[in-house]
């Protein structure tokens, strides 16, 4: 087999893109695999990359069984949130009180990435037929500048969008989660948040799948003393079985308990983040806080072999650049060339190609930029890219000019719901890398984003998840940046078909999209389609990422031989999804065996 050779920079900007890698669990495989260093050693913060230390197999995938439930399903990459979830489903709640407590939940037990220092983004189905969309996405301050992380010459500053105060944008889950269940939700704040407060108060002993992420940032902890005081014990690592306490958490959250959004807002949590940025050199201000809003948006929604996609609109590329590449793919027989052939993965790749260009180039926060949405998903336009690709032939990256407008040229986690009458509700919410900032303003409790590293620090630059974006996404004052957050639904027949999404940076999309053709073409149950090996690749840089066990030898040679650039990865994304049986009506759940503490259940 032919191996073609990186660039340190084109593996430094690959490894970049992979915001939440992990290792997958078997039962079969008894050695740990340590984290990978690659990023380290290519001098990317050690936060990108989530692999953690636990076992791994590329074959299981095929012989997976979801969770199987008649009436309800939560899914999330932590079991006690999960638990919390069907807890509240079984009081009579519906799936928007469920995920509101889901979330308020995963801001404890998973710290790394559930939070209410970030913001992100809901889809919801309602089982009236509505299909609706909710923008809580992080703003830039009101004080940012295009070139704010650039040096008086012009040149990107490393680290300074990931590790000081500058990278916080406003965060807006604490507004998102509180607007939907008071629109969409049958029960009180103070009933589904306090499950949160329970486990902020009493604490809940970790599992190795928490210790594995906890340990990714022991060393950053140790650098400030509000962090180490919660997040290490004693100074040191905690270990599982112990159970970690988060009294300062479990104080704020009783603060919204009590006041709800203004408490975070307008009250004494957003002074003390004011305060805290302002020593720190950041931009946030108290009247960011104040000016700070949420908005019901349009889903994106396409349509794929008489399906209904229904997923997340600008300032999210996801839905658009999801939708893009399901209609680029739409004629082609993928079900019948099968699974990891060469045809299916050849097609895949020059889809996504290019689709990430168009992504790249076009999108950005609507209240600041045109989106030619109905543009990038037309027949037209993919008719347009099937034309230009060659049957046997890679496309290289630098003959693909995405864009269709004028001239111009991760951490995060997902958790999904169904309630018994089928609203079903589909969250992607983020603090960027694990832990965001890996900073707490005072007696907080709560970890804060480094979210301002999506937009584009200098135009061409790429940022730390390799993407390399134009003007679009350029830094403004009170703009949201685009994000690759996928919450997708799918429809079948007007009737909840399939519940999916993804945390991972710039994998998100591609995790999202294989979830849905792995059942859809390749006829896989829901946990398969979430265990199975994955690809992706993101136009810059010209590498198609993949893990173990999607291709074989003879397949991956055969694609060298045509133009291709492979780099295996072990494992990426956690996509936490579920499934409507059309043949019994009956729920599939599927937890993302990269996420070993999390968990499927329901009733």
């Amino acid at each position: 087999m032919t191996h073609r050779i990186l660039t340190a920079a084109s593996m430094a900007a690959l490894l970049a893109g992979c915001a939440t890698m992990s290792t997958a669990p078997t039962a079969s495989t008894q050695a740990l695999s340590e984290p990978k260093q690659a990023g380290a050693a290519q001098g990317i913060s050690g936060r990108a990359l989530d692999t953690t230390p636990i076992a791994q197999s590329a074959e299981n995938w095929r012989n997976a069984q979801p969770v199987r439930e008649p009436h309800a399903m939560v899914v999330s990459a932590q079991h006690l949130a999960t638990q919390v979830g069907v807890d509240i489903l079984k009081q009579g709640g519906n799936a928007v009180d469920a995920a509101v407590a889901v979330g308020y939940a995963l801001a404890v037990v998973h710290p790394c990435c559930g939070n209410i220092g970030g913001g992100g983004f809901m889809t919801i189905h309602l089982a009236n037929g509505q299909n609706l969309f909710l923008n809580f996405r992080e703003r830039a301050p009101l004080a940012a500048t295009a070139t704010m992380f650039q040096d008086a010459e012009g040149n990107v500053v490393k680290g300074r969008s990931i590790d000081t105060y500058l990278g916080v944008g406003t965060p807006g889950t604490v507004m998102g989660l509180d607007t939907a269940l008071a629109k969409y939700g049958t029960m009180p704040l103070a009933k589904v948040i306090q499950p949160a407060i329970d486990l902020a108060e009493k604490g809940f002993v970790l599992t190795q799948g928490d210790v594995n992420i906890l340990k990714r940032r022991n060393d950053d902890f140790a650098k400030h003393d509000n962090v180490a005081a919660i997040f290490l014990n004693n100074g040191k690592p905690w270990q599982v079985g112990e159970r970690l306490v988060q009294p300062q958490l479990a104080a704020t959250l009783k603060e919204i308990q009590k006041d709800g959004t203004d408490a975070f807002y307008k009250g004494e949590i957003a002074q003390k983040v004011a305060a805290a940025s302002k020593a720190n050199g950041g931009l946030l201000t108290a009247q960011d806080f104040a000016d700070y809003n949420v908005s019901w948006e349009k889903p994106v929604e396409c349509d794929y072999r008489g399906l209904t996609v229904v997923s997340a609109p600008p300032p999210s590329s996801g839905g658009t650049t999801l939708c893009e590449i399901l209609q680029i793919l739409k004629p082609y027989p993928l079900g019948k060339w099968g699974y990891g052939s060469i045809k299916a993965t050849h097609y895949l790749i020059e889809a996504e190609r290019h689709a990430f260009a168009d992504r790249n180039t076009d999108l950005g926060d609507p209240a600041f930029v045109n989106n030619p949405v109905a543009q990038l998903i037309s027949p037209e336009h993919a008719a347009k890219i099937r034309a230009q690709i060659k049957p046997d032939r890679a496309t290289p990256s630098t003959e693909v000019k995405g864009g269709v407008s004028a001239q111009e040229g991760s951490d995060t986690t997902h958790f999904s719901v169904v309630d018994a009458q089928r609203n079903a509700v589909s969250v992607t919410y983020t603090l960027n890398f694990l832990f965001g900032v890996g900073q707490i303003a005072g007696d907080t409790g709560f970890f804060l984003n480094d979210e301002m590293d999506d937009f584009t620090s200098k135009p061409g630059v790429p940022n730390a998840f390799g993407l390399v974006q134009g003007k679009a996404n350029a830094i403004a004052p009170g703009k949201r940046p685009l994000s690759s957050m996928t919450p997708t639904i799918v429809l079948k027949g007007g009737k909840l078909f399939m519940v999916t999404g993804s945390p991972g940076g710039s994998t998100i999309i591609s995790t999202t999209l294989e979830s849905i053709l792995n059942v859809v073409d390749f006829g896989m149950n829901m946990q398969q389609s979430v265990d199975a090996p994955r690809i992706h690749h993101q136009w810059l840089p010209d590498v198609v990422m993949i893990e173990p066990g999607y291709l074989t030898a003879e397949n991956q040679q055969a694609l060298e031989a045509m133009g291709y650039t492979f780099h295996e990865e072990s494992a990426w994304g956690a996509d936490e999804a579920i499934l409507v049986d059309p043949k019994t009506g009956e729920l599939q759940g599927a937890n993302d065996k990269r996420r070993p503490a999390g968990l499927a259940a329901g009733y």
